[in-house]
């Protein structure tokens, strides 16, 4: 398991603060102008250079498919996102480098100034609903009750598909929709576009066949898409 040097940081703080925490309850010397600056080190400073470096790395942590993997509803969804003979949006994604195991939390963060802080407040509610009521389902009973809390945003895709380039304005169904898909009226994970992220998680009548696929994507509407 990799450690990052920040982890290192943390633990070098916390054990030296611990050292001094015990030497002066065992030895007990003066408090003099050095010894207060010393106990202000072991009880004061390191420790809360422990706290800020533990809340770094753990938000870090909580950006990798094994945190988010680590709910066993998830199961389904991280052994389809790598799986490398999979096509659904969330498999083809994350076999890329800018996604790769990062490919949840890239997908579904929120962007702009508040993105990350309100992405991580998203996370705990979702932490909630797992202990309060997924944690006692098993996966069939879990998987139909699944769903994303509010639909998804297409500026999440145009964050690499940015809807101006040469070859993504060479696709004709791209520039039916354009405003469309700009403004979220269309979004690009649908079933009539290109499907759903997590195909296997909708119910069968949800899921278009390959015909009704290729009619929607000849004749794009708002409403068929």
């Amino acid at each position: 398991m990799h450690v990052s040097p920040l982890s290192w940081i943390a633990l070098t703080c916390a054990v030296v603060a611990a050292v001094i925490m015990l030497y002066y309850l065992i030895k007990r010397p003066p408090l003099d102008a050095a010894g207060k600056s010393v106990m202000m080190l072991g009880v004061g400073v390191l420790p809360i250079m422990v706290a800020m470096i533990g809340n770094v790395e753990g938000l870090r942590a909580t950006e990798h498919q094994a945190f988010c993997g680590s709910c066993h509803t998830m199961d389904m969804h991280i052994a389809d996102a790598n799986d490398p003979e999979s096509l659904s949006l969330a498999a083809i994604h994350s076999r890329t480098i800018k996604f790769g195991d990062k490919s949840c939390y890239v997908c579904h963060k929120d962007y702009g100034m508040f993105g990350y802080a309100m992405t991580k407040l998203g996370g705990m509610g979702h932490v909630y609903m797992f202990l309060s009521e997924y944690a006692w389902y098993d996966m069939e009973e879990a998987l139909p009750k699944i769903h994303i809390a509010r639909p998804f945003k297409n500026n999440n895709c145009m964050q690499c598909h940015s809807t101006t380039g040469k070859i993504w304005n060479g696709v004709a169904d791209h520039n039916g929709l354009l405003e469309d898909l700009r403004t979220g009226a269309t979004s690009c994970a649908s079933a009539g576009c290109h499907g759903y992220a997590h195909p296997f998680s909708k119910p069968d009548e949800e899921t278009p066949s390959d015909a009704e696929v290729h009619s929607a994507l000849q004749h794009p509407t708002p409403e068929g898409t």
